[in-house]
Parts: C-alpha cells; sequence; structure tokens
C-alpha cells in the first residue's frame, strides 16, 4: 500500500509540474508546439530521473563505487541528450527553429542545453536519494537509540526484583530465625508484593494509586522486622486518583531508609512524604542513620532509580539528596 501511495504521489507531482510548465511557457494557451516541448520532452527528463534514483544510485553509490556512479550518470547525460537531439530535429520546426522561421539553433548549442537540463534532473533524483538515506537512517539511528533504551530500562528493572527480594527474604529469614510469630505475615506480605512487581507493574505507567498501595505493602513489611513499634510516618497529602507514575520508581528511596536508617528513635522516625498536586508529585524520604546498618557492596537501588529517572523523565524531574554524618534526606519532584 505504501508502494502504491508513493507512486500516486509521485505521478500527482509530475503532472502538476509539467501542467504548470506548459501554462506559464504559454500564458495558458496550450497548443500543439507547448504538447511537443513539455510533455515528450518532459517525459524523457522524468524517465532520467527515475533511472538514475532507482538503478544508477542504488547499483553503484549505495555499494560506495563512486566512480563507476559517475560515469554511469556521465554515460546517462551524454545518451539522454543524443535522444532530446533526434527528437528535435524531428520536430524541427516546432523545437529548433523559431517563433517566425528567423533563427535555427545551432546543433551542438542545443545539445549543450539538453545536456545541461539532463544533469539537473539527476542532480534533483541525487540530492532526493541523499535525503531519502538521511531521514532513513536518523530515523533507523532513532529507532536503535530507543531500542537501548528500552534494553537498559528492562535491565534496570530486572535488577530490582533480585535485589528487593534478597534484602526481604533476609528480613524474613531474621524473624523465622527468632521463630517469630509474624513471619507468615511477612510471607504473606511479601507474596503481594512480588505479585504486584511480576504482574501488574510490567507496562509503561502505573496508576499513582496502585504504586501507593505497594509502597504501604512493602512499609508494612518493615515494620514486622522490630519487636516494638518502628517508629514510621507515612504522610499523603492530595489525590493519587486519575495520575500515573513509572512503577517501582520510588521504591529504592523507602528501601534505602529502612536499609540504611534507624527506625527506633521516636525523636526521629522515617519520615515518608508524599505530596500530589494537579500533575506534579512531590516524594520525600528523611531517615536518621544507623551505624549499624553498613553495606559495604555500595548497594544498586539509588544508583539504578536515578537511571531510570534519566532515561524516563530526563528534564522533566529533580532529585536532591543531602547526606551529612546523621541525617540522609531524599527529595524528588516529578512531572507526571
Amino acid at each position: 500500500m505504501n508502494k502504491l501511495r508513493q507512486i500516486a504521489l509521485h505521478t500527482f507531482i509530475w503532472a502538476i509540474i509539467l501542467f504548470l510548465f506548459m501554462y506559464m511557457g504559454t500564458n495558458g494557451k496550450i497548443v500543439y508546439r507547448t504538447i511537443v516541448v513539455f510533455v515528450y520532452f518532459g517525459l524523457i527528463n522524468i524517465v532520467l530521473f527515475y533511472i538514475n534514483y532507482l538503478l544508477i544510485l542504488p547499483a553503484f553509490l549505495d555499494k560506495k563505487k563512486y566512480l563507476w556512479c559517475a560515469t554511469a550518470m556521465l554515460i546517462l547525460v551524454i545518451i539522454s541528450a543524443f535522444i532530446k537531439c533526434g527528437l528535435a530535429y524531428y520536430f524541427y520546426d516546432i523545437v529548433i527553429r523559431r517563433e517566425g522561421g528567423k533563427h535555427i539553433m545551432d546543433f551542438w548549442d542545443y545539445c549543450f542545453s539538453a545536456a545541461f537540463v539532463s544533469c539537473f534532473f539527476i542532480f534533483l533524483s541525487t540530492a532526493l536519494k541523499f535525503m531519502q538515506d538521511w531521514f532513513n537512517n536518523e530515523k533507523i539511528k532513532s529507532q536503535l537509540e530507543n531500542e537501548k533504551l528500552i534494553a537498559e530500562l528492562a535491565f534496570l528493572k530486572s535488577q530490582i526484583n533480585p535485589h528487593f527480594l534478597f534484602n526481604s527474604l533476609n528480613n524474613i529469614y531474621s524473624l523465622a530465625y527468632q521463630k517469630a510469630e509474624k513471619t507468615p505475615e511477612a510471607i504473606l506480605k511479601l507474596s503481594e508484593i512480588m505479585r504486584y512487581m511480576l504482574y501488574e507493574s510490567n507496562v509503561d505507567k502505573v496508576p499513582l494509586s496502585d504504586e501507593i498501595r505497594y509502597l504501604e505493602n512493602y512499609i508494612e513489611l518493615q515494620k514486622l522486622r522490630f519487636k516494638d513499634k518502628p517508629c514510621v510516618k507515612f504522610e499523603i497529602n492530595g489525590d493519587p486518583e486519575g495520575q500515573k507514575v513509572t512503577p517501582l520508581v520510588l521504591i529504592s528511596f523507602v528501601e534505602n531508609a529502612f536499609k540504611h536508617g534507624l527506625a527506633t528513635d521516636t525523636d526521629n522516625p522515617i519520615t515518608i512524604i508524599l505530596n500530589i498536586t494537579s500533575d506534579k508529585l512531590f516524594f520525600q524520604v528523611v531517615n536518621k542513620k544507623s551505624n549499624l546498618n553498613k553495606d559495604d557492596t555500595g548497594g544498586i537501588g539509588l544508583k539504578n532509580v536515578q537511571r531510570r529517572l534519566d532515561l524516563i523523565y530526563k528534564n522533566h524531574y529533580r532529585l536532591n539528596i543531602d547526606d551529612t554524618n546523621d541525617i540522609y534526606n531524599c527529595e524528588l519532584y516529578l512531572n507526571l
């Protein structure tokens, strides 16, 4: 279908061009001489255009045989010039002889003029070929970049599940080791969380309300680790309904707070604030650092989420991280 559209478009454009030249060349009076000059000779130039565009350029230019390409073009110009001259002398009185028969164009002058016009149409087809190749290359380049970004995002997202699962299983192992009654509840929470991560988050955007529910489940799972009631403050301001967000983009900040923060200090609770206004989101996680939860490996969570934000939101987000000796504060401003 695309080929037929392209042929129809080219035919329409050439028909318009020929008609305009015929009309302007005769001041609106289309006569037999006009038809001969602009149709017969116009058709020759159009044929030249497509011989170069469809045969010579793909055969030589695309294969970087530049000398052969230039030679083939030169031969095509010479042949077309002689064909035009032959037709011109066939229609001698119409083409060669000027109006009133007072001047006869020299044969070589006409050959030079015909060759020049042929060169012009070959130049047009070559320019079109270069433009089309440039646009195709840009399209391919864009597709490759998109495929690379998609592959990188898939890789980054694939790291989230094992990273989260590894930490959660460690927590559940601690509960099981202590023979805590909370162990079955922790396993159930983990099951709900993993269901969301594996089945519901495999899209570009998810409802913000689903992502909030996922955070709530994660926080509840983390609370089960502690014998005493942990000091966690989760505050939501605004209406999340109708808003969408990239899945699993907020969890790393919360996970980092529980992993490296102190959740037993009543004066400095882990604070998670989510403000939703119109199409903007403000997400803040503040935690007091714990000297007991050091991670020598450095972790991949925050680096992962920062890279995902760069790829997905680009200039539509701002991340501020204030890392002091005692307090870790993350602030994320996001255009939904």
